[in-house]
C-alpha cells in the first residue's frame, strides 16, 4: 500500500486564496445601481498590545458568512474593516515606553491585519479607517463643527470625577470605592469647565425611534436604551423653605414626582448632598454635621451612593423646614447621598407610605408616614410600605374619594392653577460629558480668545473648516502640565495661536473620548478617500443605513446611543438620508478560556500549566476559601493552580493567539469551531482540542473530493442517491435559514450529516459543487481549492446561492416506535403516506407476541412516530 502523500493541508491552501483574493480585489465593494445593497459590518476593535485574542472573531466570522452570502445572492456588498485606535491604553503605553501613541498603535495595527488576513474575512481593505489618523479626524473635528453651531456643543463647570495619576477625568462607570478601575489609582470629585453635548435634546427621538419599523434589535439592548434614557411623566413642584421664627423666606427648590398624587403624604424633602441650597439653609446648629456629611457623600461615586442607599439608609437633618404647598405644612428637609444631583432637580419629596427607599428611611429615622390612598385591612403602613396605581385617595382634602388615576391630572391642574407647579417629562438621560484631559484623541476645532497679554477672555471661535485638521502636535510627555493642564498646553508653539480675525488666541488642550470616532465610522466606510467631504451624498444614500451589525452587549447604551444620536443629528442637517444608522443588530455571547490561578494570585497562561493526579488543596480567592481538587499544576513544578473559567485577556493571562490555533490547524478549522460552539448570543467556553473536531470534518470534505493517494480530483459520481440528494437539500435548506436567521452553528450539523450519507462515496457533479457553494462562507479557502480542482477558472464568490427542492426532502418512509403500555417493543418501517389503518395494522404484527390473548382498550397514534396500545 502507497504512503498517503496528498492529506488535506490548510498551510498549503490558505495562503494561496488570501494572495488570489488581495490580488485581486476580489471583495472591493461597488455602488451597482443594477443590484440591491447590503451593508454588514462588524463593530471594529480597538488596536490593545496583544493583538485578537480567539474570542474576537466570532462575531467578524458570523457577519463574514453573511457577507459571503449575500454576494452570492446578487447583491452588492460592503464589508468594510477598520480601527478605533484612540483612547487611553495606548497613552498608557506611550508614558512606560518613551514611544509616541501613534507609532504603538500603528504597530498594533499592522499585527491586527495580518491576524484578520490569516483568518480570511472577505473585507473590502480598500476602505479601512484609523480612526487616530488626520485624514478621518479631520472629519470628526468638522462634524464636531456642526454640533456646535446647531447649538448642541456648549462648556459648562460640572463636578467630575479627577484621577490626578492618570490625569484625566473619568466616567461614573469607571470609578468604584473612590478609584479608577482600571488602575486603582485614588480619585477625587472636582468641578471642571468641560465640552458637554446636549444628547438631552434627541432624548424623545432615541427613545420614539426605537419602535422604528424594520428596527431588528435584541429586546434587551431595546430594554437598556429605554431605561437609560428614562421617560417619565409627572410634575415638577416648587417647595418653599419655610422662614426661620415665623419669617418669610423667598427661596425654594424644585421637585420632580411622577406620582403628584401622594404630594399630601408627602412628610419630608431630601436635598442632595451638592444642591446649591444645602450651605444655605442650614442652620447654625447643623453645620457641622451636615458639612461632614456632604463631604463624605461626595467623594463616592454614583454608582455607590445608589447601591449604597439600597442597603444603608444614611442622612442628616439640615434644621430647615420646606413648606408643602398643597397643605402648607411645614416639612424638615434632609440631606442624603442617595438622592443625586445629576437626576431630576436634585432634589426630592418623601412619601414614606407608598415609596419602599422613603419608607426605609423614614423608619431609620423617625418621620411621619402618612398614607395618600386605601391600604387594604390588617395592612401596617407604619411596618411596612403599600404601592398601588389604583386605589382610592384619602387624607388629600378636596381631592378624597377620588380613584388614583382621577387624581392625577387634578392636582397637575391644581398645581398650575395655584402657581405650585407644572406637567413636566423628565428623562434620565443626561447630557453627554465630551473632554478628556489626555493627550491621544481628536483636538477640538476650538480657539478661545485671549487678551494682549494672553489671558482667556471667555470668547469661543471655531476653526474654519478649511483650516481642519487641527492636528495632534508633538509633546515631549503625555502627562498633564505641573499646573494641572492638560498635555496638550505643553506644545505651547501649537498652543498659541490666532483667530481668524488676527486676534490672539489659544487653542483648546482637552481632546474628544474615544466615543468620538466610533460615532461616525460606518458612514466613512462609504467613502473613505474623500478629501472634500467626510463623504459623498451618493454614496451615502446608495448604502444607506447598516443592514447588519454585530457587537458585544456591553455597548448597548454607550455607544449605540451615541451614534444614534449623531446620526440623527446628521439627518436633520439633510446629511444622511436615513433616521436609523444600524437596522440589524446582533450581539455575539463571549468566548471564555478556562484560566490558571495559584494560591498567591498570580494567573499562568494555558501553555504554562500541565495536568496530573492531584490531592486536595486549600485555595484563597478574593471572596472565599474553599477546598478544591486540583488536577492542574505550573508546568515542570508542583505548584497546584486553580482552573476556572473566565472571559479571555489579560488579567486572567488565558487569551488563545488564533494565528497559533492556524498554524496547527488552519484558519478555516478555526472559522468552523467558532461558529459551531453554539449560538452565536450565548457564552461559550474555548477549547482548542475542539478545533480538532471540526479539522477532522474538514479533512473528510477533502477526501470526497481529493485522492488521497495521487492528489488528484475523484472521478464524480454519475447519479446523485435518493439519500444524498435528501441529505444535501436539506443542509441547503438549514445553510440558507441559519445564515439568515443568524443561527449559524445549526448549518454546520447538516454539512456533517451530508458527508456522513455520502460514506465516502461522491455524487454528482452538479450536487458536489452546490455543496461547495453552501460550506464556503464557512470554509472559504477549502471550497475554493476544489471549485479549482473542479475546473473553475474564477472565484466562486459570486456564484449563484443554490436552492433547495422541497421534492428532494421528501421521505419514502418513515420508522414508527411502538410501545405496550407505555413501553417500546419494537419498531416498523411504514411509507411516509401510509393511513393511520396502515400503521396500526403494520404495528400490530411486529409486536403480535406483546398483544397475545390481551384486549386493546386504546390505539394511540402520534403521526410519524409512534404508536401505543394500552391493553387489558
Amino acid at each position: 500500500m502507497s504512503e498517503t502523500t496528498h492529506l488535506y493541508n490548510p498551510s498549503d491552501i490558505e495562503p494561496k486564496w488570501q494572495r488570489y483574493w488581495e490580488e485581486g480585489q476580489t471583495f472591493r465593494a461597488t455602488e451597482d445601481p443594477d443590484r440591491p445593497k447590503y451593508y454588514a459590518m462588524p463593530m471594529f476593535p480597538y488596536p490593545s498590545g496583544s493583538g485578537l485574542h480567539v474570542g474576537h472573531p466570532e462575531s467578524y466570522t458570523a457577519v463574514d458568512l453573511v457577507a459571503r452570502y449575500k454576494r452570492m445572492r446578487g447583491f452588492s456588498v460592503l464589508h468594510p474593516m477598520g480601527f478605533d485606535a484612540f483612547g487611553l491604553p495606548a497613552e498608557r503605553a506611550a508614558q512606560r515606553d518613551g514611544i509616541h501613541p501613534g507609532v504603538i498603535t500603528d504597530q498594533r495595527i499592522e499585527y491586527f491585519t495580518t491576524q484578520m488576513k490569516a483568518i480570511g474575512f472577505s473585507y473590502d481593505w480598500s476602505r479601512e479607517v484609523v480612526s487616530s489618523h488626520a485624514d478621518y479626524y479631520r472629519w470628526t473635528q468638522w462634524i464636531f463643527l456642526k454640533l456646535y453651531e446647531k447649538g448642541l456643543a456648549y462648556l459648562e463647570d460640572v463636578p467630575v470625577w479627577w484621577c490626578a495619576a492618570q490625569g484625566t477625568v473619568l466616567a461614573n462607570e469607571e470609578v468604584v470605592d473612590n478609584r479608577y478601575v482600571e488602575t486603582g489609582d485614588p480619585v477625587e470629585r472636582r468641578n471642571m469647565r468641560q465640552w458637554m453635548l446636549r444628547i438631552t435634546d434627541y432624548a424623545q427621538e432615541l427613545l420614539d425611534d426605537l419602535d422604528s419599523e424594520g428596527l431588528q434589535w435584541p429586546e434587551g439592548v431595546l430594554e437598556m436604551q429605554r431605561q437609560w434614557i428614562g421617560r417619565s411623566e409627572g410634575a415638577e413642584v416648587t417647595f418653599r423653605v419655610a422662614g426661620q421664627d415665623d419669617d418669610e423666606d423667598d427661596r425654594s427648590f424644585l421637585v420632580y414626582t411622577t406620582r403628584p398624587d401622594t404630594l399630601f403624604g408627602a412628610t419630608y424633602c431630601v436635598l442632595a448632598p451638592e444642591h446649591e441650597l444645602v450651605a444655605e439653609i442650614t442652620t447654625q446648629a447643623q453645620r457641622e454635621t451636615v458639612e461632614a456629611y456632604v463631604a463624605q457623600a461626595t467623594s463616592k461615586s454614583e454608582l455607590d451612593r445608589q447601591m449604597g442607599g439600597e442597603r444603608n439608609k444614611t442622612g442628616v437633618f439640615t434644621g430647615a423646614y420646606a413648606i408643602n404647598p398643597v397643605n402648607d405644612e411645614r416639612v424638615p428637609i434632609w440631606v442624603a447621598d442617595y438622592v443625586l444631583a445629576t437626576y431630576g432637580t436634585g432634589a426630592i419629596m418623601a412619601v414614606p407610605a407608598h415609596d419602599e427607599r422613603d419608607h426605609a428611611f423614614a423608619r431609620t429615622f423617625g418621620l411621619p408616614i402618612v398614607p395618600t390612598y386605601t391600604v387594604p385591612d390588617g395592612h401596617d403602613i407604619q411596618a411596612e410600605v403599600y404601592v398601588s396605581t389604583s386605589e382610592t385617595v384619602v387624607n388629600s382634602g378636596q381631592f378624597d374619594g377620588m380613584t388614583t388615576a382621577e387624581m392625577m391630572p387634578a392636582i397637575i391642574d391644581w398645581l398650575e392653577e395655584h402657581g405650585h407647579g407644572e406637567r413636566r417629562v423628565n428623562f434620565k438621560l443626561r447630557d453627554w460629558l465630551f473632554s478628556r484631559q489626555r493627550y491621544w484623541g481628536e483636538p477640538f476645532p476650538i480657539l478661545h480668545i485671549t487678551d494682549e497679554d494672553g489671558t482667556p477672555t471667555g470668547e469661543i471661535v471655531p476653526v474654519p473648516y478649511e483650516d481642519l485638521p487641527v492636528e495632534l502636535p508633538h509633546v515631549d510627555e503625555y502627562k498633564p502640565t505641573t499646573t494641572g493642564e492638560p498635555p496638550l498646553a505643553r506644545a505651547t508653539e501649537w498652543l498659541h495661536t490666532t483667530a481668524p480675525d488676527g486676534r490672539p488666541a489659544l487653542r483648546e488642550t482637552n481632546t474628544m473620548p474615544q466615543w468620538a470616532g466610533s460615532c461616525w465610522y460606518y458612514l466613512r466606510y462609504t467613502d473613505p478617500d474623500n478629501t472634500t467631504a467626510p463623504w459623498s451624498q451618493d454614496r451615502v444614500n446608495y448604502w444607506g443605513a447598516v443592514d447588519l451589525y454585530i457587537g458585544g452587549v456591553e455597548h448597548a447604551v454607550l455607544h449605540l446611543l451615541y451614534a444614534s444620536f449623531w446620526h440623527k443629528v446628521l439627518h436633520d442637517l439633510d446629511l444622511v438620508p436615513t433616521r436609523e444608522p444600524f437596522m440589524r443588530l446582533a450581539n455575539q455571547g463571549d468566548i471564555l478560556a478556562n484560566s490558571y490561578r495559584e494560591s498567591g494570585g498570580k494567573y499562568h497562561h494555558p501553555d504554562d500549566v500541565e495536568e496530573r493526579p492531584g490531592s486536595p488543596v486549600t485555595m484563597t480567592s478574593a471572596h472565599d476559601q474553599s477546598e478544591v481538587t486540583t488536577t492542574f499544576y505550573v508546568r515542570g513544578t508542583d505548584t497546584p493552580v486553580e482552573q476556572k473559567a473566565g472571559r479571555m485577556g489579560k488579567s486572567l493571562n488565558n487569551g488563545v493567539d488564533p494565528m497559533d490555533v492556524i498554524a496547527r490547524y488552519g484558519a478555516d478549522s478555526l472559522r468552523l469551531y467558532e461558529m459551531f460552539m453554539g449560538p452565536l448570543e450565548q457564552t461559550k467556553v474555548w477549547n482548542t482540542s475542539g478545533v480538532e473536531g471540526v479539522h477532522r470534518f474538514l479533512s473528510r470534505v477533502w477526501r470526497l473530493f481529493i485522492d488521497t493517494d495521487t492528489g488528484a480530483l475523484r472521478e464524480m459520481a454519475a447519479e446523485t442517491s435518493r439519500e444524498q440528494l435528501r441529505a444535501l437539500h436539506t443542509a441547503i435548506r438549514e445553510t440558507t435559514t441559519g445564515i439568515e436567521d443568524l443561527k449559524v452553528n445549526t448549518p454546520i450539523a447538516k454539512m456533517m450529516e451530508l458527508v456522513n450519507t455520502c460514506s465516502g462515496e461522491t455524487m454528482a457533479r452538479p450536487e458536489m459543487e452546490q455543496f461547495l457553494l453552501i460550506l464556503s462562507p464557512y470554509a472559504p479557502h477549502l471550497a475554493e481549492e476544489l471549485w479549482s480542482r473542479m475546473g473553475h477558472d474564477t472565484t466562486l464568490a459570486y456564484e449563484a446561492w443554490p436552492e433547495w427542492d422541497e421534492a428532494a426532502l421528501a421521505v419514502d418512509s418513515i420508522t414508527i416506535a411502538i410501545q405496550v403500555q407505555g413501553k417500546l417493543r419494537g419498531t416498523v418501517e411504514v411509507p411516509s403516506e401510509a393511513s393511520k389503518d396502515d400503521i396500526l395494522a403494520a404495528a400490530k404484527d411486529e409486536v403480535a407476541d406483546h398483544l397475545d390473548g390481551k384486549e386493546i382498550r386504546k390505539e394511540i397514534v402520534v403521526p410519524g412516530r409512534l404508536v401505543n396500545f394500552v391493553v387489558g
